[in-house]
């Protein structure tokens, strides 16, 4: 950090508050998207990783090899992955959907678990069932679903004053 202060002295380094949050994909597609997301993840200082159905590899995305830092919880199936969420956290599924209230509007909780759905399908109904929060990022289409995370992340720590301001 301190060579990144000599070349760049006004860099902000988001600082974490109260609370916890962790980020993941449930049965994602491309596996790239996986170690994009986990190089934000880390970067901008989520607790945890994780991924619902399908194994991790590790990918030339994650240029930073954040799994050094942030750790990846892998899960076979949505069932073992929910009974394992941390006790007093919410469950916001990130989806286009008619209950999901827009990304610009929403108060993250102190302790969050995002969950992201896969790039070709979105969340399965019966995931967005189970979510005690549903959001949207505004737009005509579905975004990646590394950018989608990373934007979530960004509004979390900007809303809940992880960048000092």
């Amino acid at each position: 950090m301190e060579s990144l202060k000599k070349i760049y002295p006004n860099v902000v380094v988001p600082q974490h508050g109260r609370g916890y949050f962790g980020i993941g994909i449930h049965c994602p597609k491309v596996t790239k998207n996986i170690g994009t997301l986990w190089r934000t993840a880390h970067i901008l200082g989520a607790d945890f990783m994780f991924i619902i159905g399908k194994r991790y590899e590790n990918m030339i995305t994650d240029t930073r090899k954040s799994w050094r830092h942030v750790p990846l919880f892998e899960y076979p199936d949505y069932e073992t992955f929910r009974s394992s969420l941390p006790k007093g956290s919410k469950l916001v599924g990130i989806e286009l959907d008619e209950q999901s209230v827009p990304l610009a509007t929403y108060s993250h909780p102190e302790r969050a678990v995002y969950l992201l759905g896969a790039e070709d399908f979105g969340l399965p109904p019966e995931v967005i069932a189970t979510c005690d929060d549903i959001v949207q990022i505004p737009g005509e289409a579905s975004l990646n679903v590394s950018v989608a995370g990373s934007i979530v992340i960004y509004d979390r720590l900007l809303k809940r004053g992880g960048f000092g301001l």
